[in-house]
Formats: structure tokens, C-alpha cells, sequence
């Protein structure tokens, strides 16, 4: 498979480190398989070395860093749609090509790999179910021709075919098929089943197994009165070509609803003497006539005698038999068919030869009797039994010849919606999310003209000719197709609308009663109600377009299964006895089903929904043609099955074996076929399982094993052993080598979640996988550790589905923390506490998590690894609500802010509380803030002292007015006011000196608004920030640009809700110059040192980045949770994913040493201070080398020209001042130096 993408070293560890050990096979596939390369991103090369310990706080279920190009934080789909997929070195999953609906089936077929499901689209290509892969150039290939759904292949290299069985039309086969090498269709000798095929398998002897819900052999056919269809003229825009100027003749609607062949003004149409014309009709919507009636007029001796029948939009005459009415013979004509002047003749048929679609017709007149040509009478017919939601597209009320013509009902905002690529007009109805169930509703009125067996199908029309694919979701189908009996009415059924191209589903096949003045069967759509997660917007769109009924014409003697011999040409239906296969299927019950088949080289297991005497919903036939009842059975349907080795693992509806002879089989099971037993897998989940897909993962350092994951409607693991119930989102993955599942483990292992629904193996180095995943490399619920890797904290904290019934319900995730506390999960914010002999990891938010004695801890959490990682949180004196923003720790005080509500010490507590590491208990409480809704979001320590300064959205601090920042005194215990003139609400503060704090967000000086200001603790005053009235919106964070805190980065809000970045270098406000979605949210900034230099620019240096968390939308790329920003370019740094089908987010990077522009390298940029002050001292040593070089070399000159050292006695100096003669000292001061000394 080429898919160009290259290989990287990158890998993850952690508290537990993230072992690479498990992706050493799939790292594997890059050097095994050079048909898959990957392509690997820039190392982000932060330099963590100088942080110490370092944590990723967010709401997230799964965490990734961004190696390699196709990695994402997409969500797995919840629309119905999927893709195929593989995997990347580093576990990750990478979507290959979107599907716009379900791919249910895959097989290799001489290198290719064939897709099948129910999809209308691959990549945007319209591939109505069936399809081709390449995966050496990953090009797909539409299979023509084929309508419907395809539920199993069967791909035979050695025979040159591949077997497709579903719910389908393709050429004159229903429902089974075969896809030659040679790239066409060639249909079976039986033409297909009278119902859908759910399974293929081949059988040990060579033979074909088919195994679904059909009953005979054979192929849908019209109903036993043919064409009893009328279609619709009378709502069609009827035009005419030289119709004549005579009074009340020249209408051509005069003909239409006329079946008397009655002459006169107002009945008949003519064209002008002795002229050739047309009568033309245009549809809004298509149709396939089989039969023409046509009434000619005999008005004063005219009447046509010629006319040939143009289809519309081909241009194209067809051809018709008939019966001439002179002689009775059956003749054909098509450019110049004849109608006769016999006036007993009321009115002549013409049976179409070609079944042709069109949406438009001409009757264009050649010959005529008389003085001209017309027609009395006009009525166009069909086999297809339709109700359309537009009625008039239905059976005319007044001139169908019938009591009971099609028709339907609707209720609600519907509008008609033009029919694009479709084949008709539909209606649309816009509803408000969440959506209600009888917001809207369309029941289907067919006119069936005999009772019988028949297939029903609901047509969809795609979405992107409306380009409503986003906001299209599920709808409930419902039918009443008897007056009574126990097949009155059938299973309602949930649909998917979500296809891009026309699509049809098959609802049911079965009884349907005919149409009478005291019953008529009826189809009714409605949509499913809620929907609010699954669907982007603010509304949902549902689609009513026609339903259609094809009676089923086929043999009898089967129920479910068939067995097909490739070497027979002929099939016997009389013989069906002589099939071991043919003759279990005769012992089930009716209505059975068989949903899954799986072959070994000695048997075939048979799964579904069946009963016998002997076996129920499971039982195998082996190569002797023996029935082996597998332990009787299972006392529930049977929907998937997968067989490694020996153990076939079986899903479905089902909590034990016939007998009852082993408990814990809740919808999930293992069949060991070399004991004949059956094992639960755990305790089972608490809903259906409808597939399971093996997945290659290493769950240990050294072996490599196929873990099986399940894909279902259940939302628990069930409690088994000393693991408790799990809550999941209908995924969930069996470890077989550890006996549990992969959510139970406390070993590091991936994030998983969505649905897979089949995989195949292209190599073997390369497996291809069918589904909707979120896949991460590492499994980790709000919080992660950082170091060269990712590693997880030893903390169990719940998944977020585990707040659904709190407060927090309907998260979003990109919600301000700051103004949206209700709807925060996860980990927000966490600290390092390290002082005094602890090692103490704060992490706070909203969240649940398990204390080491088993207790639950809400929302404050305590990992206290100097005493083996216990784990401990708050007691009940902190409602179970509250939400926690931000951290500050000094000298083992926490203070820790938020949405906060309790009592502690008989004090009352909003907003903010204080709690001691040490004693691990509460400290005098401050007195609690007051405000129409207290939040406080930044808690900062005034550098050097114990005041803390605390931020947010409050009016007072006690009974002190104290509005947006107070300070706290430690040693006083009070609250202060600093200054009188700020007021607003505080999303971010830093202190820039020991002295000045900056603060950001929608704040006001003296009344003025202000998104960025600062408060001189010096003189107790706050002003604007330098140059901030440039600052578009309120501020969100903001970091320190450089580490004299002197510069300043900051992310804010603009008034049209995008968001915008920009950094103050000191002197001017700039912008950073690069585009962000406008769905981006930024939580937190933060400077980074990096280990590598890049390019410098104007506002990040050369040895740093600036990393931006929270959910940042990189056009190009999508949203990631963390990314980089050098500069020039945003990349991705993390990725996150969750269980609820939406994407994470991250909301900071806490660290133990805030020592983020300093470098393990070296290459760390120098305070401007310390640079002159030791070029001063370099400038001092060099001046102090040069005066004792001037020394020493004057010392030399000085021996050179034979000076001695003058005495320095008192003796010596006295004597030798008497024996020199005045006037001999003075004289030597006239003459020159004397010449060099000579040796």
C-alpha cells in the first residue's frame, strides 16, 4: 500500500512510562513493507530539561504529540459514515478515504481490495455500494451498475470471481451477484435470492455458502396485473407545438385525465390543417413507463395517423410493440407507430420494449387523417408501485382507475426542495436541535393492487446537492403493512440520511395486504428524536422523497441458507434435500435469519437468529456434513462472529447458553472448539454487539498479539472479578493475553474509541480496517505527564461520561473556562509541590477519580509521591460542583480558585479556598468572596512576599468591596483593595516585576473599557496597559515574551467571536501574522525554549517557540488541542481525543520549575544587565593585561640599557651624594641618550 508517509523515531512513555514496546510490529510495517511509507513531522525539540517535572492538564481521553502527517483529533462519526483506515507507526490510526455511510465488508481480489456497505460515496466518488481500492496508489474505482446495499464478499483468486451478496439490484440479479476479473457482472445461475444475503463463506468442500433472510431463489418481478401504475399528467407542465387556433381545441391539457375518448371542445386537442406538431410533458420528478395509452379523435375526420414517442432528458425515440387492432397481430413501430381511424376503436396500447428513465416526453405528430392531427386521450403507465411525499407525483385522485391511488400525508415545516441530481423533487423540514420525535412526519399511502410478498425500500436523496450533509442525521421508519395478524406491523427501523448521493435502504420484505376502502398499508417517517451531538449546527434537516414495493417472485424451500456448487451451471430446486446446509435451514423456525458465516478447513459455524429442535441461534456443519450443535446453543441472536484459532468469538443479543449452563455470556462469548465449552469474556456489556474486528497491538515489551475489539449498543462493561463496571460508548477492546479489557489495565496502553466494523489483511505486514475511530497513542483521562514522551499520572480519573448526570452535562468543549464553569470537564489546571520533603502533585477542574482507599474524589486531587503515589482529595466540605481554574502553592499553603462553594472550619467558602499540604487539612479560610456569580480564575503570589493576589468575576471580599482582584494577606488574614479604579472580569494575571501585575480580560478603568492593564503595588494604582486600547476584544491568557518579563504575548476574543493573538516587544503591540479558525479557542500561552534553532522573525526569537493550548483550529489541518508557533507557522503539537465522539482540548501546561527561557544547551538569551555587566568586567581585565605588559616590557628595556638598581641604603645614598660634584649632575641634563649598549 503507498501512501506517502514516512518513518519517525518518536515514541511515548511516562509515571508508567509509555513503552514503546507495543508499536514495535506496527513500527515494523515501514521496514517490512516498503509498499507503506509515512511521513514524519519536525520535531517540535522543546526543552523541558530546566522545568523539572512537567504535566498537560485538559479534557481529554486519549493523547497523542503530532508525529506523523494524517495524525488528527477528529472524532469518530456518529452520522453513520466511516473510513477506511491503517495504522501508523506510532498506533495511531490514519484515515485513508471517507466513506458517507457504513463500509460493512472488505476482501482482496488479485491485489485490490473490494469495499461493500451501504455507502453512496467514497472520497467524494459516487460508488453506490461497491467499490475498488488500490492500495498501491490508494485510487478507487466505482463498480457500475449496482443499487442497493452489499453485506458480504467473497473474494475466490483461484476462480477468477468475487461473490457479493446484500440487499441489491445489479443487472437481472437481486441481492447476489458475482464481479468477474475481467470488470463484469455475471449473474448466478438462480439470479439471486428473494431476500438480502448477510454472510458468504466457502466450506471446507469448495461449495459456496450463502446465509441471510430470504426464503427462495429468484428475482423480484412485477405483479401479477401488470401495469397498474398510473403516472401523474395532471400535475405536469403540459405544452404543444402547432396546436390549432380553433375555440376550445387547442389546450393540450385537454387530453389529460380524459379515458372516454369523448370528441368536442374541451376534450380533444388538435393541431393546426395540415401541419406536423407535438404534445409534450414535463415531470418534477422521474418515472419508468411500461405502457402508453393513447385515445384518438375523430373531430370533424381528423385524428393522428403517425407519431413517434421522444423521451426526455435522453432525446431519445423509443420503441413499442403493439397489437394492431385491423388484424391483431403483434407488430412493433418506432418513429412513425400508427393509430387507427376506426371509430369503434376507443383507444390503442403500446407496450414499451427498453425500460428507459425520464422525467419529460414528447408526442411528435408525422402523419395525420384530415385536415389535421390530435388525440382525445393520453395515459402513461408503470410496473413500479411508488408513493411519493409530493403528491402530485402520485396517482391522479380523479383518473387513475382506482378507489385507493398513492398518496401521502405530512406534517410539519416541510418545503419542496428542487431535485438536483436526484431523480424527483423531495420535501425538507428544518427542525430545532434537540430534536423532537413528532416534530415532523411524512406516512406513505402506496396503492397495492393485490396482497403478496414484497420488498419495501425508502429512497433518499443525497445531501450534497442541498449541501445539507451536516445538519442531516437519523430518522424512525415505521410500517402498518396488514389489517391484522401477527405480521401486522413491521420492525421500526433506524436510518442514517446522511448519504451524498440518491440512495435506497431495503425497510423489510414480507406480507404486505392490498389497498381497500377499509384498510391501507402504510409506511410513516419520523425523526429520531435528540440527535444534539451527532449533528453541527443549530438545526437538524430531514428528508421525504418516495417509498417503493416490488413484489418478490422466487421458489421456495429455503430459510436462510443456501449452498452453491461454482461447478454447476444449472441449479435443480427440486434437489434441495441433497444440501446438509439447504436441509438445517428447512429445521428453523420461520422467519429465521442467518446472520454471520465462518469456515475452517474441517467447518462452518452458522450464526444468527434461528431456532430448531436441536439448535438454537449458533451451530456448525463440518466437512463430514455433520450438524454440531456447539453446547445447544446460545438463548439469544447471534450477530457477529470472529475465529482465531480455536476460539470463536461470538457477538450479539444473548446472556447465556440454551441449557443455562454458563452465566456471564452477556451479549458477548467464546467458543472453544477443542473443548466444546463455552467462556464469557469478563462479564459481558450491557447491549448488543454487532461486530468484532481483531486489531494488532503489543500489549507487553516483547510479544505482539491480535486483541479483539467490540463494536456494539452498549454503553457498560459489566463488573466482573475485582474490576468495577466501566462505562464505554459502544467500543470496547478484549486484551486476551491480560483476560480483561483494555480500560480495566493500569499499564499504559492507547486510546481507542468509536466503532470498527470489518478489517482485512492486504499483507502480511499490512491490515486495512473499516469504521469511525478516535485513536491516540496514549490512554490517559484529563491529565498526562511530559517529558522527552507522554506518560500518565498514577491517578484514575473517570472518563467524562461519568459527569452525565452532573452538572456539567452537554459539555463544550469550547467553552471560556473563565465564563462558562457549567460546562468545564476534566482536568483544568494542576502545580508541583516539592518543598519540605514532599512530593505532592496538585490537579484541579471537574472531574471524578478514585482515592487509594477506595473512596470517590471530586474535582481536587492530591498525588503524594513521597508516600507510594497515595492518592486523596477533599472531603465533603467541597460541593461536588464545584469547578476548579487555577492553583497557587507557597510554602505548602494551596490556594486554590475556581467556582468553588463549601464550608470548611465553620467558614464559608466561594470561590476560593485554602488548604495545607503538610497537614493535609484545611487552614483558616479567607473570608469568602461575594458577586452575582463568584469564579476566580488566576491566583498569583506577589513575588517575595506572602500577599496573594486573586482575579476574576466578584464584587467583594467579605464585607470588603473589592471588586475583579483583591489581595489576601497570609500574616494578617484580610483582604485588601488594591486601588479603587479597576472593575470588570479578570480572565489572566502575571506579575511583569516584583512590583507590577498584569492583568487581562474584559475589564474597565474608571469606567473605561480595558482588555489588558497593570497595577503598580508601589502606589496602589492600576492603569491601561501600554498601547492595549490597540487590543481588539477582551484578553483570554497571556505569558511573558522574554524573561525580564518585559514583553508580553496575549490571546483574546475579537467582537465578531474569532479569536486573535499579538505581542507587546516592549514598545508596540503586533500582531503574530498568522490565521486561526475561527472555531479556535486558546486556553493558555506559553513560552517555550527549544533544544534546535529555527529561523528567527520579528516576534519569536531563533532558541524559542510560543505554545498555544486549548482547541486550536489550524486552517489545513483541523483543530489540535496544543500547538506551536515559531514565528512563521502554526503546527500541531498534541492531539487529544475523547469517549463522547467529540475532540478534547487542553487547557494548560503546568510545570515544577517556571524556568522557561533557559536551556540545558546553553544557548539561552542573557538579561541585558548581566551582558554589560560582564563585558565591564572583561573590559577591566583586559586594561589591568595591558598596564602589567607595559610593566614588564619596560623592565626589559630598562636591563637591556644596563640599568642597576639605584641603592637603596641610607649609608649609601648619604656617601654617594657627597663624592658627586654639583655641576656634573646639572651638565648630564643637556646631553642625548646614549647609543645601544655594546657587548
Amino acid at each position: 500500500m503507498k501512501i506517502s508517509l514516512r518513518p519517525s523515531s518518536a515514541t511515548t512513555r511516562s509515571h508508567l512510562l509509555m513503552s514503546p514496546s507495543w508499536l514495535l510490529t506496527l513500527t515494523s510495517l515501514a521496514s517490512f513493507s516498503r509498499a507503506i511509507t509515512f511521513n514524519s513531522v519536525p520535531n517540535a525539540n522543546l526543552d523541558t530539561s530546566q522545568l523539572g517535572r512537567v504535566g498537560i492538564a485538559g479534557d481529554f481521553g486519549g493523547i497523542s504529540l503530532y508525529q506523523y502527517e494524517g495524525q488528527t483529533e477528529q472524532p469518530f462519526n456518529t452520522n453513520g459514515s466511516q473510513q477506511l483506515m491503517t495504522q501508523l507507526p506510532n498506533g495511531a490510526f490514519l484515515n485513508l478515504l471517507e466513506a458517507d455511510a457504513s463500509i460493512q465488508t472488505m476482501c482482496v481480489f488479485q491485489g485490490q481490495v473490494i469495499l461493500g456497505g451501504n455507502f453512496t460515496s467514497l472520497r467524494g466518488i459516487q460508488s453506490p455500494g461497491i467499490a475498488v481500492f488500490d492500495p498501491n496508489t490508494s485510487e478507487v474505482t466505482p463498480i457500475a451498475n449496482l443499487s442497493g446495499q452489499v453485506n458480504s464478499l467473497l473474494c475466490d483468486d483461484s476462480a477468477g470471481k468475487v461473490y457479493v451478496g446484500g440487499s441489491f439490484r445489479a443487472v437481472d440479479s437481486t441481492n447476489a451477484i458475482t464481479w468477474l476479473a475481467s470488470k463484469a457482472w455475471a449473474s448466478l445461475p438462480f439470479a439471486g435470492f428473494n431476500g438480502p444475503v448477510n454472510s458468504i463463506t466457502k466450506a471446507p468442500g469448495g461449495h459456496v455458502i450463502f446465509g441471510g433472510s430470504f426464503t427462495g431463489l429468484g428475482n423480484t418481478s412485477t405483479p401479477s396485473t401488470a401495469n397498474g401504475q398510473i403516472i401523474n399528467l395532471s400535475t405536469a407542465t403540459i405544452e404543444a407545438d402547432q396546436s390549432t387556433s380553433a375555440a376550445g381545441f387547442s389546450d393540450p391539457k385537454n387530453i389529460v385525465c380524459k379515458s372516454g375518448g369523448v370528441n368536442g371542445a374541451g376534450n380533444t386537442w388538435l393541431l393546426e390543417d395540415n401541419t406536423p406538431g407535438a404534445w409534450r410533458a414535463t415531470f418534477n420528478f422521474g418515472f419508468e413507463p411500461t405502457k402508453l395509452r393513447l385515445y384518438n379523435t375523430h373531430q370533424d375526420g381528423r385524428g393522428t395517423k403517425t407519431w413517434r414517442f421522444t423521451a426526455q432528458p435522453i432525446n431519445g425515440i423509443l420503441n413499442f410493440t403493439y397489437i394492431d387492432p385491423a388484424t391483431n397481430q403483434n407488430l412493433t413501430c418506432t418513429s412513425e407507430c400508427p393509430l387507427s381511424d376506426d371509430p369503434t376503436v376507443e383507444f390503442q396500447e403500446f407496450l414499451f420494449v427498453n425500460t428507459i428513465g425520464m422525467n419529460g416526453f414528447s408526442i411528435d405528430v408525422s402523419d395525420w387523417y384530415g385536415n389535421g392531427g390530435g388525440l382525445n386521450g393520453i395515459e402513461l403507465i408503470q410496473n413500479d408501485i411508488f408513493a411519493y411525499a409530493i403528491n402530485d407525483f402520485n396517482e391522479p385522485s380523479g383518473c387513475a382507475n382506482t378507489t385507493t391511488p398513492s398518496e401521502a400525508t405530512a406534517t410539519g415545516p416541510w418545503t419542496v426542495t428542487q431535485s438536483g441530481q436526484s431523480s424527483s423533487q423531495y420535501l425538507s423540514a428544518q427542525l430545532s436541535k434537540p430534536v423532537a420525535s413528532d416534530a415532523a412526519s411524512v406516512v406513505f399511502y402506496p396503492d397495492i393492487k393485490e396482497s403478496g410478498e414484497y420488498i419495501i425500500k425508502l429512497y433518499t436523496p443525497g445531501c450534497l446537492q442541498d449541501n445539507t450533509c451536516l445538519r442531516r442525521g437519523q430518522i424512525s421508519v415505521s410500517g402498518t403493512l396488514a389489517a391484522s395478524g401477527v405480521n401486522q406491523t413491521m420492525p421500526t427501523r433506524v436510518l442514517y440520511q446522511t448519504n451524498e448521493f440518491d440512495k435506497y435502504d431495503q425497510l423489510h420484505i414480507g406480507s404486505v395486504d392490498a389497498s381497500s376502502s377499509s384498510f391501507r398499508p402504510s409506511i410513516t417517517m419520523t425523526p429520531v428524536a435528540g440527535q444534539s451531538d451527532s449533528i453541527s449546527g443549530d438545526d437538524f434537516i430531514m428528508v421525504a422523497q418516495r417509498v417503493g414495493f416490488e413484489r418478490i417472485n422466487s421458489t421456495s424451500g429455503l430459510n436462510g441458507l443456501f449452498e452453491y456448487d461454482p461447478s454447476q451451471t444449472t441449479i435443480d430446486s427440486s434437489d434441495f434435500s441433497s444440501s446438509a446446509f439447504i436441509t438445517l435451514g428447512s429445521t428453523f423456525s420461520s422467519d429465521s435469519a442467518v446472520a454471520s458465516l465462518v469456515s475452517t478447513n474441517d467447518r462452518t459455524f452458522v450464526g444468527g437468529n434461528f431456532t430448531s429442535d436441536n439448535v438454537r441461534n449458533i451451530v456448525a456443519i463440518n466437512s463430514d456434513e455433520q450438524t454440531m450443535p456447539l453446547d445447544g446453543g446460545l438463548n439469544g441472536e447471534v450477530l457477529s462472529m470472529y475465529l482465531s484459532q480455536d476460539q470463536l468469538f461470538v457477538g450479539g443479543r444473548f446472556n447465556n447458553t440454551q441449557d443455562g449452563s454458563t452465566s456471564g455470556l452477556a451479549n458477548v462469548a467464546v467458543y472453544d472448539s477443542s473443548s466444546n465449552e463455552w467462556t464469557p469474556l469478563g462479564a459481558g456489556v450491557d447491549g448488543a454487539v454487532a461486530s468484532i474486528v481483531p486489531v494488532t497491538l503489543n500489549m507487553s515489551d516483547s510479544t505482539t498479539e491480535d486483541v479483539i475489539t467490540l463494536s456494539g449498543d452498549f454503553t457498560q462493561l459489566l463488573a466482573f472479578g475485582n474490576n468495577a463496571a466501566a462505562e464505554v460508548s459502544g467500543f470496547a477492546v478484549w486484551v486476551t493475553s491480560q483476560s480483561n479489557w483494555l480500560q480495566n489495565l493500569d499499564t499504559p496502553t492507547p486510546f481507542l474509541a468509536g466503532v470498527l466494523s470489518t478489517s482485512v489483511a492486504v499483507s502480511d505486514n499490512e491490515t486495512l480496517y473499516a469504521g469511525s475511530l478516535s485513536s491516540q497513542v496514549l490512554r490517559a483521562y484529563g491529565t498526562a505527564t511530559l517529558s522527552n514522551e507522554l506518560g500518565s499520572f498514577p491517578i484514575k480519573i473517570q472518563p467524562p461520561a461519568s459527569l452525565s448526570s452532573s452538572s456539567a452535562s452537554g459539555v463544550s468543549q469550547h467553552a471560556s473556562s473563565a465564563n462558562s464553569t457549567e460546562t468545564i470537564t476534566g482536568v483544568v489546571t494542576g502545580a508541583f509541590d516539592e518543598n519540605d520533603g514532599r512530593n505532592v502533585t496538585v490537579l484541579g477542574g471537574h472531574f471524578i477519580a478514585n482515592a487509594s482507599n477506595g473512596s470517590t474524589i471530586y474535582n481536587l486531587a492530591f498525588i503524594d509521591s513521597a508516600n507510594s503515589d497515595t492518592v486523596t482529595g477533599l472531603g465533603t466540605e467541597i460541593s461536588e460542583d464545584s469547578v476548579f481554574l487555577t492553583l497557587a502553592i507557597q510554602n505548602g499553603n494551596l490556594f486554590a480558585g475556581g467556582r468553588v462553594n463549601g464550608t470548611a472550619q465553620g467558614s464559608s467558602i466561594n470561590g476560593l479556598l485554602s488548604y495545607n499540604l503538610a497537614s493535609k487539612s484545611f487552614n483558616a479560610q479567607p473570608p469568602a468572596l461575594d458577586g452575582d456569580s463568584v469564579v476566580v480564575t488566576s491566583v498569583n503570589f506577589r513575588p517575595d512576599t506572602g500577599d496573594v493576589y486573586v482575579g476574576g468575576s466578584f464584587d467583594r471580599a467579605g464585607s470588603l468591596p473589592c471588586p475583579s482582584v483583591c489581595v489576601f494577606g497570609t500574616g494578617t488574614n484580610q483582604w485588601n483593595r488594591p486601588g479603587f479604579e479597576l472593575g470588570g472580569d479578570v480572565n489572566c494575571m502575571m506579575w511583569s516585576t516584583n512590583s507590577v501585575l498584569v492583568a487581562g480580560g474584559n475589564l474597565t478603568i474608571n469606567g473605561a473599557t480595558a482588555f489588558l492593564t497593570s497595577y503598580d503595588a508601589s502606589n496602589s494604582q492600576w492603569s491601561e496597559f501600554s498601547g492595549a486600547s490597540d487590543l481588539p476584544g477582551p484578553v483570554i491568557a497571556l505569558t511573558p515574551a522574554n524573561i525580564e518579563r518585559s514583553q508580553v504575548w496575549v490571546a483574546g476574543t475579537e467582537p465578531n467571536g474569532s479569536t486573535y493573538l499579538m505581542k507587546y516587544d516592549g514598545s508596540t503591540w503586533k500582531s503574530a501574522g498568522v490565521e486561526l479558525g475561527d472555531s479556535t479557542v486558546i486556553y493558555s500561552l506559553q513560552m517555550f525554549t527549544v533544544t534546535e534553532s529555527h529561523d528567527s522573525s520579528d516576534t519569536v526569537d531563533s532558541n524559542q517557540i510560543l505554545m498555544m493550548t486549548g482547541s486550536i483550529d489550524i486552517p489545513g489541518f483541523g483543530t489540535a488541542s496544543s500547538a506551536i508557533f515559531n514565528g512563521t507557522t502554526v503546527q500541531p503539537y498534541a492531539l487529544t481525543s475523547n469517549t463522547d465522539s467529540m475532540s478534547g482540548s487542553i487547557s494548560r501546561v503546568f510545570v515544577q520549575n517556571e524556568n522557561f527561557f533557559t536551556s540545558s544547551s546553553g544557548n539561552n538569551d542573557m538579561p541585558l544587565v548581566f551582558v554589560a555587566l560582564i563585558g565591564l568586567a572583561i573590559s577591566l581585565g583586559v586594561m589591568v593585561l595591558i598596564v602589567l605588559a607595559g610593566l614588564a616590557l619596560d623592565r626589559y628595556r630598562k636591563k637591556r640599557e644596563g640599568y642597576i638598581p639605584a641603592p637603596t641604603s641610607m649609608f649609601d645614598r648619604g656617601s654617594g651624594m657627597q663624592r658627586i660634584p654639583p655641576h656634573e649632575l646639572l651638565h648630564s641634563l643637556n646631553q642625548g641618550r646614549p647609543g645601544a649598549p655594546h657587548v
